[in-house]
């Protein structure tokens, strides 16, 4: 029975294995380098702009509020909106800087 099995099989299994295993290896290949490694760098990006805002530089949170930087600590920004008004916000909430 299982030799009447064997002898069905097609030949050339192997190498149809081999191209699948390719296939699989290339899909991956470009799956890390078209959406895995983009994400990476910009997450990087936003890293070293969150550790470099400083007092005086205008940014945008996340939420769209605009304001400059009034005083800055480890895991907190406080923004100087308009006439006086301060806001403190996590840094994370800081989307990206205007200008300086």
């Amino acid at each position: 029975m299982l030799l009447s099995i064997l002898a069905q099989a097609q030949p050339g299994g192997s190498t149809a294995m081999i191209y699948q295993i390719i296939m699989w290896v290339g899909i991956i290949g470009v799956f890390y380098f078209f959406m895995i490694r983009p994400q990476q760098k910009k997450q990087k990006e936003q890293k070293e702009m969150l550790s470099s805002i400083k007092k005086g530089d205008e940014v945008v949170t996340i939420g769209g509020m605009h304001g400059k930087v009034f005083l800055v600590d480890d895991t907190t920004v406080t923004l100087d909106l308009d006439k006086g008004v301060k806001l403190t916000f996590d840094k994370s909430a800081i989307s990206r800087t205007t200008k300086s």
